[in-house]
Formats: structure tokens, C-alpha cells, sequence
């Protein structure tokens, strides 16, 4: 649309396309998570073949709890369109969060998507209210870093957990840095894996998944399995990593059982996960602008 185009657009028309904007990255934002839990095999992790480490949850109620989230990252990114402060955007992740329990029964399925994804809603309804072409990343650390580490902690979490044991800095540190995790590891692995003969998209999900692995000190595995766990995953998915990923030919029996190693360990690395579909969520949308 041309300057002088968009300057004869009606003000109930740019409130419209706003919330069309919204309505979609929220959709987005919650197929991102569905992709996730639809990538196998991915280490300790649920998935649409097995429930991995966990005995509690499965696919099903992964994709209930997506559909739940929709209407609220749509929210969160009509906030973020109006500028909305961080103590904006935390009230409707507790909605959002209490929307996602009373669908699982309780069980905390996509907490630490609703805080990361969630603001990374928020920094694409600003981006394209304002015509911006900063990444995702640099819009929520200059916008809500300093509040997203000062804010309130929720002590029950695993983060807060691996915090004061380990020292880890979770969910928390890296939204307040712009997501670097997405940014130097997931998405530069989901471009490698592309390169590959005979890739598909769930290769290259795969092939961004052990990259996180390998590389983010995980609270989530902190605290299942403590350093020696966390220490275990990484070597684990680096060394499949350095025999050249989802590029080897034989990569599927590889990981699936690297995959069985972590669920004998009850390991889940829930973290990468989350990342993971953050980084769906920003390759979608453009990653620069």
C-alpha cells in the first residue's frame, strides 16, 4: 500500500486491519505450538507418537490447550499494537494461563510458551502497527526488558527453582535479552537443515530442537535431572549434532534413540521446546522485519 493509500484509509479501517492482524498472529502463535508437539523424534519430549518422560500429558491435551491459547495471544497482540505495558501483557498471560489449566485439568502444559510466545505476540501486533523492522527479539528486550526482570516471580516454577539452586537464568533472562537462544541456535539450525537432500519441515524442526538442547541450560532439565542430567542431554544432542544431524542417513533411528535415553532418565527438556515453537512463530512471521 502506498503512502498516500494508506493515508486515505479510515481509522475504523486501520482499528479493523489491527484486529484482523491480531486474530491471525494469534492462530499463528498457537499452530506454532501444534507444529511442536507434531515433530518426532525430539528427546523426553510429547509428541503426536508417544508421550515421552511424561505420564501425565499427551498430544491431545497439547493441542487442547493450543486451541484454548488462541484467542488470548490474539490479545496479547492487540496489546502490544496499543503500546500496552508489561504489567498489560502479564495480566493476560495469568488469564491465559488459568484458561490452559482449567483445559488440562491442571496440568501445566504451555506456561513458559504463554510468557515467551506470548511476547513475542506482543512485539509483532507493535511491529505492525508501527511499520517497524526491528526482529521480534529486539522489540520485546527494548520494550519490556528491564520489566520482565524486575517483575514477580512465581516461586512453584521450575525456573525459579533451577534459579536459586543452580543459578540457571530460564525463561526469564532470555526473553529479556531478545530470545538469543531463537535467534543464534534455533533459526540458523532451521536453515541448515534445509540445505539437506531430501529434508522436509519436520527434519529441519528436529535438527532445532537437539541445536537447543545442546546449547540452552535448560531449567526444565535442571530440575529433573539435575546438573548431571542437563549434562547428559547436551553431550547427548551435540555429539548427534557433530555426526551431522538430520544429514546423516540413518538419523531418524539415531534420535529416536537418543529420544528412548532421555525417557529412561525421565529427562524432558521443556524449555528447548518452547523455543522451539517461538522460532517457528518468528520464521514465519520474517525475523528482520
Amino acid at each position: 500500500m502506498s503512502t498516500l493509500a494508506a493515508a486515505r484509509v479510515s481509522p475504523a479501517a486501520q482499528a479493523g486491519d489491527s484486529f484482523a492482524y491480531a486474530a491471525r498472529t494469534g492462530w499463528l502463535a498457537a499452530q506454532c505450538l501444534r507444529l511442536e508437539v507434531r515433530t518426532w523424534p525430539k528427546p523426553g519430549l510429547v509428541s503426536h507418537i508417544d508421550n515421552g518422560s511424561h505420564v501425565d500429558m499427551d498430544a491431545a491435551m497439547f493441542y487442547r490447550s493450543a486451541a484454548t491459547l488462541v484467542p488470548f495471544f490474539g490479545e496479547l497482540a492487540d496489546a502490544g499494537a496499543q503500546g500496552a505495558p508489561m504489567s498489560a501483557l502479564r495480566k493476560i498471560g495469568l488469564r491465559a494461563e488459568r484458561a490452559m489449566l482449567a483445559a488440562t485439568g491442571g496440568i501445566n502444559t504451555h506456561r513458559g510458551a504463554i510468557f515467551g510466545l506470548g511476547l513475542l505476540c506482543a512485539a509483532a501486533g507493535w511491529r505492525h502497527a508501527h511499520a517497524g523492522v526491528q526482529s521480534l527479539g529486539e522489540i520485546v528486550a527494548r520494550r519490556w526488558g528491564d520489566d520482565i526482570l524486575g517483575g514477580p516471580r512465581l516461586s512453584d516454577s521450575h525456573g525459579e527453582t533451577a534459579l536459586r539452586r543452580y543459578g540457571a537464568g530460564g525463561a526469564r533472562q532470555e526473553a529479556a535479552e531478545g530470545f538469543p537462544s531463537v535467534y543464534a541456535i534455533a533459526l540458523p539450525a532451521l536453515d541448515e537443515a534445509r540445505t539437506f537432500a531430501g529434508s522436509d519441515a519436520q527434519s529441519a524442526r528436529v535438527q532445532a530442537c537437539f541445536a537447543l538442547i545442546a546449547a540452552v541450560e535448560d531449567t526444565n532439565l535442571l530440575h529433573r535431572g539435575g546438573p548431571e542430567g542437563l549434562y547428559f542431554a547436551q553431550q547427548a544432542t551435540d555429539a548427534f549434532l557433530r555426526r551431522g544431524g538430520v544429514g546423516q542417513a540413518d538419523w531418524r533411528q539415531e534420535a529416536e534413540a537418543i529420544h528412548r535415553a532421555f525417557v529412561k532418565r525421565r529427562l524432558s527438556p521443556g524449555g528447548a521446546a518452547d523455543l522451539l515453537a517461538m522460532s517457528l512463530f518468528v520464521s514465519t512471521l520474517g525475523r528482520d522485519g
